[in-house]
């Protein structure tokens, strides 16, 4: 494939980018802060990410998963330093609730604003691939999408809730550490699951993006679209709250030193 059309798949990431930047500075100008301001934030941070999602879609079918790892690898840094608050991703806030931190009410509203982000913003997608710019994008607008699940559906949501909850883990350790580059350890971390579970299940690890991208896809049924990628994902993010609470993986993930330890120092 010609570099013309990585270029043109490049340039439209960061026109959505771009749209996405401005739609928060609306947000923030417009709305007073509160709740009705964050769903905004969740929504556009979620259609942010699905549409650029959609032209990596294209990446890694025409330029290789190498590429497309080089590309989220990067959009994930780009992203955990714009979003602010917002995450995209229903299961922080589940790990919210399950800490204490927020409300079903709040879970249920803010994942509502991030499917309806996510989802509408195809219909934009769907209208910039039908101009067929570029080799990669003929067909591409109103062709029938086939699902990324290789895998017994079960084994499946094995793949990714276990990745999901060692990206959570990983997330949670370098927020206590805290080192310089946090942000880039973070992405390369969950890069490396994406691309290690892509042939699998996809690696989504992310239930709105899954839905957004894949959702009544021939290849799976949507009770096993739910049961990979909401209850998987879901279940992996949820039980990173008590398991990173675990004394030896508290001592395997930020040193924490046991009480033995603690007890010679006093």
């Amino acid at each position: 494939m010609s570099t013309t059309a990585l270029a043109v798949s490049t340039a439209f990431m960061g026109l959505c980018c771009g749209l996405a930047c401005i739609g928060r500075q609306l947000a923030e100008r417009l709305l007073k802060p509160g709740l009705v301001q964050e769903l905004f934030y969740e929504a556009i941070a979620s259609a942010e990410m699905c549409a650029v999602c959609f032209e990596l879609i294209i990446v890694a079918d025409n330029f290789g998963v190498a590429t497309y790892a080089i590309y989220l690898f990067f959009l994930t840094i780009w992203w955990s330093m714009v979003w602010g608050n917002a995450s995209a991703c229903p299961y922080t806030h589940m790990e919210d609730m399950v800490e204490g931190n927020t409300s079903p009410r709040v879970v249920a509203l803010k994942t509502w604003a991030q499917i309806m982000g996510g989802c509408c913003v195809y219909r934009f997608v769907q209208v910039f691939w039908w101009f067929e710019l570029v080799q990669t994008h003929e067909n591409r607008a109103f062709e029938d999408c086939t699902a990324d699940l290789q895998v017994n559906p079960y084994l499946g949501a094995a793949i990714e809730g276990v990745a999901t909850l060692l990206c959570r883990l990983g997330s949670r350790a370098l927020g206590e550490l805290g080192p310089k580059h946090a942000s880039i350890i973070d992405s390369f971390i969950g890069t490396s699951l994406v691309v290690a579970a892509f042939n699998y299940s996809g690696g989504y690890f992310n239930p709105v993006l899954a839905t957004a991208l894949k959702w009544g896809c021939s290849g799976h049924t949507n009770i096993e679209h739910i049961i990979v990628y909401w209850i998987g994902a879901c279940v992996g993010a949820v039980l990173s709250v008590p398991i990173f609470k675990v004394k030896y993986v508290r001592q395997l993930l930020v040193g924490e030193p046991s009480d033995s330890v603690k007890d010679k120092a006093e």
